[in-house]
C-alpha cells in the first residue's frame, strides 16, 4: 500500500482533519500535521480503532464514552456556529515564477464560465470549484498590491500561496513576499512551480526555504509545500486540496444574516460607467440598492456582477462581486458598512474625508530616540533595513544584532537591496505595531517618500555605520528602566519630634552638609536604617524653604512615615541617573 495523509484518511471515515489529529495523539502519535502521510501498520491501526468505535458498545463502555464526552464539552470553548465559508487566497512570488500561470490553470480548469469567451470581465477576484466546495482567488498585481489592503487595516486575504519556481528557488521577490506573509500573519502554503523543467531541483528549494524559517512538513516542519505544473496542469488539484484542509485547520465561517465585512480589492474610473469597486465579502450579506460607505465615499448599489458577470442581487459571504453607484472611487483595501440612510451615509463618508485631510501630527521635531520609542512594543524594536549591496546589508544587519543591551531585541520584518520603496513603506504601515524603515546608503524615492508622509512611517537614512549603529544602541538603551546612584548631601540630628493633627515634624539639627525639599532620606536609628523614603516639606521656623545648610535647625517631615524618634539620624542623598 502507497502511503496515505493524514487528511485523505479523515475524508474516509468522514470526519475532520483535526478530529483525526487529536484522536491519534491520544493514541500516541502526537505533532502530525494534515499533510503528514502514515505507513500501512500506522493505517491498519486507524482503521481497527474506528472499526472499534463504530461497533456496538456495552452499557459500560457507552456510559464511560458518554462521562468522558461530557466532560470535554465542559472544557470546550463557546462554538462557532456560523455556516463555513470559501477561504479567500492570493498567490504571490518572485517574477517569472508561475503566479500567473497557476492562476490562468485554476481559471481554466475550475471556473465554471457563463460568459462568451470563457474569460472573467476585469474583476479582480474569481471562484474555482473542487467538488462541492469553493475557493476564492484574488488576482493581485504582486505582493504591494496583497500588503497595501494589509496597510488599511483590511485583512482581505484567509490563506496566501508563496509560488516558487524549481529551476530558480528563492529570489529577492520571493523573499520581500514571504515578510509580507508573515506580516499579515496568515498562514501559507509553499507551491513549489515548473517541476517540469529539465534543471528542476525540488529539494534546493526545500532546503532554501529552511534558510528562510519555513521548514517544509515532509522535512518535519509546519510549512506545506505542493510540487506543481502550472504550464502542464500537474498537482493543481492537490494544491486546491491543501488549500481546502489549511481552510478547514483554520474554521472560517461567516454568517450570512450578520454584520457586513466586505473589503475593496481594486477599484477604477470606468467611462460609461463611473467609479467601479470589486470587494469580497466575509461576512454577512450585500445586497443590491444597499446604502454604503466605503472610507471617504458613499452611495447605493445600483448593480452587482460575479466574476462571470452574471448579475447579482446579494452576495454573501466568500464571494466576490463587481459594485456600481459609489459617488467617488474608494481607496483599495477600505471597509465597506452598511448605513440605514443616504444622509447618514453621506455624514459618515464626509467625516473620514475631514479625517484623511486633517492635517497629521509632524514627526519632523521628533527626537530618533522618541521615534525608536514609539516602534518598540514591549521589548522588541521593528525594522525594515534597506542597504546599498548585499554586503553592506549583511554588516549592518550583523552589527544591529550585535548591539548588547539587556531584554530587548531588534526584529527585521523585512531587509533588501536597492531603494527604499513604496513596497517596504506599504510593509512598514501594514503590520499592527509602529515600524520604522531604515535606509543604509540609500535614500527613499520621491514617491515612497510621499507614501511615508501620508502613512506616517519613519524613514531614517544613514551613509555612516557607526551613526546607524550609535543612535539604534542609543534608543534601544532608553527603552530600559533606568538605574539610578545614590549621591549623598547631608547629614541631619533629629533632636525633637513635634506632633500635628496629620502626622509628626521631626525637629533637626543639620550636623554636616545640606537637606533639600524632595530629597530622599534614610531613617537611621542606633545605626541601623528602618526606613528610607522622601522628605514631603522642609521648614525654617514658620517658613516653607527649599533647603538648610549646616549648622542650622529645621523641620522636616518625613512622606507615609510618623515613627520617628529623637536620637535618629538622617541620611540625605539624591538620586542620579547612569546610562546602562
Amino acid at each position: 500500500m502507497t502511503r496515505k495523509r493524514i487528511y485523505e484518511i479523515a475524508k474516509e471515515f468522514g470526519i475532520t482533519s483535526k478530529e483525526l489529529i487529536g484522536k491519534l495523539a491520544e493514541m500516541g502519535m502526537p505533532g502530525l500535521k494534515a499533510a503528514n502521510s502514515v505507513d500501512e501498520e500506522e493505517y491498519g491501526l486507524i482503521t481497527n480503532l474506528y472499526q472499534e468505535e463504530t461497533a456496538p458498545q456495552s452499557d459500560t463502555i457507552a456510559k464511560e464514552i458518554e462521562s468522558v464526552s461530557a466532560g470535554k464539552t465542559e472544557e470546550t470553548e463557546e462554538v462557532d456556529h456560523r455556516p463555513s465559508r470559501p477561504p479567500i487566497v492570493s498567490v504571490l512570488g518572485h517574477i517569472d515564477h508561475g503566479k500567473t500561470t497557476l492562476l490562468d490553470a485554476i481559471r481554466h480548469s475550475h471556473v465554471t464560465s457563463k460568459e462568451v469567451g470563457g474569460i472573467t470581465q476585469g474583476v479582480a477576484a474569481y471562484q474555482a470549484n473542487l467538488g462541492a466546495q469553493t475557493i476564492t482567488f484574488i488576482d493581485t498585481p504582486g505582493h504591494k498590491a496583497f500588503t497595501g489592503m494589509r496597510a488599511r487595516g483590511a485583512k482581505a486575504t484567509d490563506i496566501a500561496i508563496l509560488v516558487v519556481a524549481a529551476d530558480d528557488g528563492i529570489m529577492e521577490q520571493t523573499v520581500e513576499a514571504i515578510d509580507h506573509i508573515h506580516a499579515a500573519g496568515i498562514p501559507m502554503i509553499v507551491a513549489i512551480n515548473k517541476i517540469d523543467k529539465p534543471n528542476a531541483d525540488i529539494d534546493r528549494v526545500m532546503n532554501d526555504l529552511t534558510k528562510h524559517g519555513l521548514t517544509p512538513e515532509v522535512w518535519g516542519g509546519d510549512t506545506i509545500t505542493v510540487s506543481i505544473s502550472a504550464l502542464k496542469g500537474e498537482n493543481i488539484d492537490e494544491l486546491l486540496e491543501m488549500i481546502l484542509l489549511v481552510a478547514e485547520m483554520e474554521n472560517l465561517r461567516g454568517d450570512p444574516t450578520g454584520t457586513l465585512e466586505a473589503v475593496i480589492i481594486e477599484s477604477h474610473l470606468a467611462k460609461g460607467r463611473g467609479p467601479v469597486a470589486t470587494a469580497i465579502v466575509k461576512n454577512g450579506t450585500l445586497r443590491e440598492k444597499d446604502v454604503i460607505v466605503a472610507g471617504s465615499t458613499w452611495g447605493r448599489v445600483r448593480a452587482m456582477t460575479d466574476d462571470t458577470g452574471s448579475r447579482l442581487y446579494e452576495a454573501g459571504p466568500g464571494r466576490a462581486v463587481e459594485i456600481l453607484g459609489l459617488q467617488d472611487v474608494p481607496h483599495v483595501g477600505t471597509t465597506i458598512e452598511v448605513m440605514k440612510s443616504q444622509n447618514a451615509a453621506k455624514t459618515a463618508a464626509t467625516k473620514q474625508k475631514e479625517q484623511e485631510a486633517a492635517p497629521r501630527r509632524s514627526r519632523a521635531k521628533m527626537s530618533v530616540e522618541d521615534l525608536f520609542r514609539e516602534a518598540m512594543e514591549g521589548e522588541k524594536l521593528r525594522l525594515v533595513l534597506k542597504a546599498s549591496s548585499t554586503g553592506a546589508l549583511e554588516a549592518a544587519k550583523r552589527e544591529i544584532e550585535g548591539i548588547g543591551v539587556e531584554g530587548i531585541k531588534v526584529e527585521f520584518v523585512h531587509t533588501g537591496v536597492g531603494p527604499i520603496s513604496e513596497g517596504d513603506v506599504l510593509l512598514a504601515s501594514s503590520i499592527d505595531e509602529e515600524c520604522v524603515v531604515v535606509g543604509f546608503g540609500v535614500k527613499a524615492d520621491p514617491k515612497s517618500s510621499k507614501l511615508a508622509e501620508r502613512d506616517r512611517v519613519v524613514i531614517l537614512t544613514y551613509d555612516i555605520i557607526y551613526d546607524l549603529l550609535g543612535e539604534i544602541e542609543h534608543a534601544l538603551k532608553s527603552m530600559l528602566a533606568p538605574e539610578y546612584e545614590e549621591t549623598r548631601i547631608g547629614e541631619v540630628e533629629v533632636r525633637e519630634v513635634f506632633k500635628i493633627p496629620d502626622g509628626v515634624v521631626a525637629g533637626c539639627y543639620v550636623t554636616s552638609g545640606k537637606v533639600e525639599r524632595k530629597a530622599k532620606v534614610h531613617v537611621l536609628r542606633d545605626a541601623v536604617e528602618v526606613f528610607t523614603g522622601e522628605i514631603l516639606s522642609l521648614h525654617r521656623f514658620t517658613e516653607d524653604v527649599r533647603e538648610v545648610q549646616s549648622g542650622r535647625e529645621c523641620g522636616v517631615r518625613i512622606k507615609d512615615f510618623n515613627d520617628i524618634q529623637p536620637g535618629d539620624h538622617l541620611a540625605i542623598f539624591t538620586l542620579k541617573e547612569i546610562e546602562r
